[in-house]
Order: structure tokens, then C-alpha cells, then sequence
């Protein structure tokens, strides 16, 4: 057993329940509202139909996101109450090493989540959180909940915006601004997945080390290589080949039986 977590190393759902607890510690810290929990268990769903496992479609957005975040001349890093309980550091490194600035944004505004949230993040290295209290003084007329409220250094005038596990109602918004949306989203289904820019068919929890390290590989290349990346990239193409390998997922296990195949693990 760790110190995390009340389930032991060897139990077959040992991951999926770590990342669980991480999300109830979240609410009990004011960072993640109950409604996370809901959204959460919806995304792990999907997650099994997925496999569990970062896909070759998945890899591919991975690439161009890394590749438009290193072309933006202003990223931002969207943070809400599910990304600061499951991957904080992830995001502070991935600001570090792309320049993208981090910003608190989420659609329940309760007393002191704002604040809890970027605790998490300054506890976890960073050294500049936009978006806190009267920080988030801009307002997004295209956005209809109270994430139209964001920082006028922050997400109003970024070129870029990195919205893992969001709304469709935001990215929508942020797309019609003329803003680049990337975003980590289980169900390539979701209205977040279809108006998003580049979506990321994965886990966050998976996805996120993966794009820090390709923006570690990307940083190296010049400017025509990135844009050759980004134009190249077809996030239509990428929806419909996520779906495409969960459905030829469920069509395997049909064929052979779901509880063989979990048996055989």
C-alpha cells in the first residue's frame, strides 16, 4: 500500500482507483466540485472502450498540439478543479518548458475554489497563477456560464488555449474569438472534441507526460517544421479514427468475450 492511497499495489484496478481518491481529496479541498466527480466517472467509461492506453490517433494530436503551442505568441494553460486534483505538476512543467502562462478557470465559482486551486499549483512549482478573484476581470461575451470571466493577460488575448477537460460551451466560444483550442477529451464525441482545434483522445493523466516530452522534442525544430506539423494536421481525421479504434475495440471483444479477455489480463 502507498501513502496516497488505501488500495494495494497488486489489485487489478489499482490506477483507476488511485486517480479516484486523488479526485474525492480534491473535493474536500474545495478544488474540485462535485460535479467533477460526475465527469470524471464519465471520462474512465470511455477510457475502457478506449483501452486504457494512448492510441496512434491520440499520438498524432499529441504531436500538434505540441507543435502549436510552441508556435503560439501567447499560450495560455487552462486549469480547473479536475486537472489541479489529478496532474498539477504536469501542467506547471508544461508551462515551464512551453512559456504558456497557467490561469484558473472553472464553471463553479464557489467561495474560495479559486484560491484552493492555485495553492495546488504554486505547491506544485508555479510562480505565476492568472485568473484568481478580481484578476478574472475580463469577460467573454461568447461564453454563457461564469467561465466567461477570465484574466485580460491570460485566456482574452491569447492566440492558444490548452482547455483539457472542459465544456463545449467554452471552447465553442474561445473558437468563434478566433483562438486555437487544444484540449484532452475521453469522448471524441463531446462538443469539446468536435469545435476543438487539435483534441486529444486520452487520458490526461497519460496524455499530459506525453506532451511535455514532445514539446521537449519539438523545441529543437524551426519554425517551417512546426507549421508543416500543425497544417498537416486533420483533427477531423483524428475524431473519426478515435472512434474508429474504440468501435474495432468492441467489435474484438464481442467477438471473443468481454470476460475472457479481462479474464486473460
Amino acid at each position: 500500500m502507498t501513502r496516497e492511497s488505501h488500495v494495494e499495489e497488486k489489485h487489478p484496478r489499482a490506477e483507476s482507483i488511485k486517480l479516484r481518491e486523488k479526485m474525492t481529496r480534491g473535493v474536500e479541498k474545495n478544488v474540485t466540485a462535485l460535479a467533477g466527480l460526475l465527469a470524471h466517472g464519465r471520462g474512465e467509461a470511455f477510457d475502457y472502450i478506449l483501452g486504457e492506453e494512448t492510441t496512434a490517433p491520440g499520438m498524432r494530436a499529441i504531436t500538434a498540439a505540441a507543435a502549436t503551442l510552441l508556435l503560439a505568441d501567447h499560450a495560455v494553460l487552462s486549469v480547473n478543479g479536475n486537472v489541479a486534483a489529478l496532474c498539477p505538476e504536469e501542467f506547471v512543467e508544461l508551462s515551464n518548458i512551453s512559456g504558456a502562462k497557467l490561469e484558473v478557470n472553472i464553471f463553479h465559482r464557489l467561495p474560495g475554489r479559486e484560491e484552493a486551486i492555485e495553492k495546488v499549483l504554486r505547491e506544485a512549482g508555479a510562480e505565476e497563477v492568472l485568473g484568481v478573484g478580481e484578476d478574472a476581470s475580463a469577460r467573454i461575451d461568447e461564453i454563457y456560464s461564469d467561465r466567461r470571466r477570465v484574466d485580460p493577460e491570460g485566456i482574452f488575448k491569447a492566440d492558444v488555449v490548452f482547455v483539457p477537460l472542459e465544456d463545449g460551451d467554452r471552447t465553442e466560444g474561445l473558437m468563434r474569438m478566433g483562438k486555437k483550442v487544444i484540449t484532452v477529451d475521453l469522448n471524441p464525441m463531446s462538443r469539446t472534441a468536435q469545435y476543438a482545434t487539435v483534441t486529444i483522445v486520452d487520458n490526461v493523466v497519460r496524455a499530459m507526460p506525453l506532451l511535455i516530452s514532445e514539446v521537449e522534442r519539438l523545441r529543437g525544430e524551426d519554425v517551417e517544421e512546426l507549421r508543416r506539423i500543425v497544417d498537416s494536421y486533420s483533427n477531423r481525421e483524428v475524431l473519426s479514427d478515435s472512434m474508429r479504434v474504440m468501435l474495432e475495440r468492441l467489435r474484438e471483444l464481442s467477438e471473443k468475450g468481454v470476460f475472457l479477455e479481462l479474464h486473460d489480463r
